[in-house]
């Protein structure tokens, strides 16, 4: 398949969007701008780019409690989700989420989502919706391989097998569940032979080869729009921990070096100038405008207002 230079290069700008988003993210909670947890994204960028990229405009996304890459891949404005984990009025939330709770519906994100494998049975009946309205969109719900092991991973996948309804689960299969490593939770290799169970297809695909994602998922979305619903197993790792007082006493350095060696954006760098149609020069721009992208999404939440005091029991409520 020969990809577009449009969509290499949107695949790419995401992958460094996320990865400098993350990079930013880590050092304000370590230096104490922000507040609460957060769960980095970094090492798992090609799989949250590589999917977004084969959506269609309308498609609907749900994300995880590790979902920074999702939202930024779904096309969520960086500075309004700076905003939210800042705590800023101008957040996509309004500052009241945080980096849990980013929401923007607007561009099909239907937010990121605190609850493990809470996702799952919402996606569900948004592809039941889907269906009955007819609007020939799809839905796609991300989860972690921890997610597998919960009732509602079942659950949703069966409904939707009964009601061959049009969503894609994609397992971002990054080894560990927390602090338990996928090997200790579950006897199988690779999670995707759990579609069988429901009748449901399902393939498995280097989580870290941005190309090789985004020809899965295309592949996958195009199937799930014509037959049900499918489960896309993304193999790949995160190279932080759990969440930022995670200090991988679990993990060897080892292991977390070798993974390294497979760095998604480096990788996808490498394919873009083995490519030839991009120059070193035009890609080191890229990141260069990246990195400002950040910087001033930083800024910008810097400089928004909090919300008003008067405002604080809004949305409580419905």
């Amino acid at each position: 398949m020969a990809f577009s230079s449009d969509k290499l290069l949107k695949i790419y700008n995401d992958m460094l969007l996320t990865r400098f988003f993350e990079e930013r993210v880590e050092a304000l909670f370590q230096s104490g701008v922000m507040h609460g947890t957060t769960h980095l994204y970094l090492g798992e960028e090609a799989v949250a780019a590589g999917v977004a990229a084969a959506m269609r405009d309308k498609d609907i996304l749900f994300s995880t409690h590790r979902g920074h890459g999702h939202c930024i891949a779904a096309g969520t404005d960086v500075n309004a989700m700076m905003a939210e984990m800042m705590g800023r009025q101008t957040g996509t939330c309004g500052g009241r989420g945080g980096s849990m709770h980013i929401a923007d519906p607007e561009n099909g994100n239907m937010g990121t989502n605190g609850v493990v494998a809470g996702g799952l049975p919402l996606a569900v009946g948004a592809a039941l919706a889907v269906r009955q309205k007819k609007t020939g969109q799809a839905v796609v719900c991300f989860f972690g391989d921890g997610a597998t092991n919960q009732g509602s991973f079942h659950e949703s996948l069966n409904l939707a097998s009964v009601w061959r309804l049009p969503v894609l689960f994609v397992c971002e299969d990054n080894q560990y569940g927390l602090s338990l490593s996928r090997s200790l939770s579950m006897n199988i290799p690779d999670i995707s032979v759990r579609a069988q169970s429901y009748g449901i297809k399902a393939a498995g695909v280097d989580g870290n080869d941005a190309p090789a994602v985004f020809k899965q998922a295309e592949k996958a979305l195009e199937y799930v729009r014509k037959n049900g619903p499918m489960l896309l197993v993304c193999h790949t790792y995160r190279v932080c921990g759990h969440s930022k007082s995670d200090k991988n006493p679990y993990r060897s350095q080892e292991e977390i070096s070798r993974w390294k060696q497979r760095d998604p954006v480096e990788r996808m760098k490498a394919y873009l100038l083995e490519d030839g149609r991009f120059s070193a020069a035009e890609l080191e721009d890229m990141e260069s405008r990246a990195r400002r992208a950040i910087e001033d999404a930083v800024r910008f939440a810097e400089n928004s207002p909090y919300p008003p005091a008067d405002t604080v029991a809004d949305h409580v409520y419905a």
